[in-house]
């Protein structure tokens, strides 16, 4: 709908997983490498924990594109199996020779026998189980169970296991405190800092075929990391509807104001907190406001203070709120904006209304 108003071949921010897409940022690129590097080692188990929408996904299939052709996935979408199922899961997904009615013991054997030629081959397998946090405790044993596979020195069958972060407290109750032993490498994905969400929302553009100054604005981007804790799906989310809203007003500055009419129209929850990385909003929208600008104050009257934001910072104000995300925008200036931007245009839609039906009449039949 607004791509020719922007000058975009496709929609820059769907939410499908698109490795032509992938962002090197917040640690993913190093994640990706690690894991290669893990694999071609042969070391065990490897866990990938990361929030709801964090871009689990888009990683796994990332890491099977990147691996050496000597080495064969298999992808378990389905966590939630008995440990039979899962067994003949990898044998169905590695066409193994099985008769009907066989059981767990001789497919148990065919798979080792299969293993075993593929390790003398200098091949590998690796297994990848997603939505791992649903997989039963049972079965996450027979994962065990199966990475013992093993010549007197090479794992035979790796596992990569990909989940929320309910995952953790899965693996720590004691019934199955030996899987946690097998794990030798754990990666956490991070959630995007301002500083990842403006260079991610540059690569969807360009990618998508745009050419000119940057469409977000400064204000936008605070307001994007702040309403979408840093998850990139909502990311996503809130950029595409955000286009939308500024296509409606006739601008090609996206603004805060525009941010913030997306996320009225979103609906999200507010995922766990679990450990210190996620972003949360313990106090009440009063008192954020208050502490808030309290902050914003004691800051501005100590301008020494303003140095751990980097030598030359043209806005102190606004490095101040990427680096707070908590801060009330109300409460932050816009930043510069780049050369031959358009200035924004903040004119705000009325509250609880649709983004898509408030565009012209006349401007509904774009592609």
């Amino acid at each position: 709908m607004y791509c020719e108003h922007f000058g975009v071949s496709r929609p820059p921010f769907r939410i499908t997983p698109d490795t032509r897409l992938f962002f090197t940022g917040a640690r993913r690129g190093a994640i990706l490498d690690a894991m290669v590097y893990a694999i071609s080692r042969g070391e065990g188990i490897i866990k990938v924990v990361g929030e709801v929408g964090s871009g689990k996904t888009m990683l796994c299939r990332m890491l099977g594109e990147s691996l050496p052709e000597s080495v064969e996935v298999v992808y378990l979408a389905n966590p939630r199996m008995a440990p039979d199922d899962i067994l003949r899961a990898i044998a169905f997904e590695m066409k193994l020779p099985l008769e009907a009615g066989v059981d767990r013991l001789q497919t148990m054997q065919v798979l080792q026998q299969r293993l075993l030629a593929m390790h003398a081959d200098d091949r590998q397998v690796v297994v990848f189980v997603e939505e791992a946090q649903g997989v039963p405790l049972e079965t996450l044993e027979e994962i065990r169970l199966l990475s013992n596979i093993e010549t007197q020195q090479h794992k035979l069958l790796q596992m990569v296991l990909f989940g929320q972060p309910e995952l953790e407290e899965k693996i720590a109750v004691p019934e199955i405190r030996q899987l946690k032993e097998r794990i030798t490498h754990s990666f956490e994905l991070p959630p995007f800092s301002a500083r990842d969400v403006r260079a991610y929302l540059g690569l969807r553009m360009g990618a998508a075929g745009y050419r000119g100054p940057e469409v977000f604005s400064d204000r936008a981007i605070r307001r994007i990391t702040r309403s979408s804790q840093g998850l990139v799906r909502r990311v996503n989310i809130l950029a595409d509807k955000a286009l939308l809203a500024a296509y409606a007003s006739g601008t090609h500055c996206v603004t805060g104001r525009h941010v913030k009419a997306a996320a009225r129209d979103s609906e999200f929850s507010r995922p766990g907190r679990r450990g210190g990385w996620r972003i949360g909003f313990a106090l009440g929208a009063a008192a954020a406001s208050v502490a808030a600008g309290a902050l914003v104050a004691a800051q501005l009257n100590t301008a020494s203070q303003f140095q751990w934001l980097g030598a030359g910072a043209e806005n102190p104000v606004a490095g101040l709120a990427a680096t707070h995300p908590s801060l009330p925008m109300e409460a932050v200036p816009e930043g510069p904006r780049p050369a031959g931007a358009q200035p924004p245009v903040e004119s705000a839609p009325e509250e609880g209304t649709r983004l898509t039906a408030r565009i012209p009449a006349g401007r509904a039949g774009g592609p």
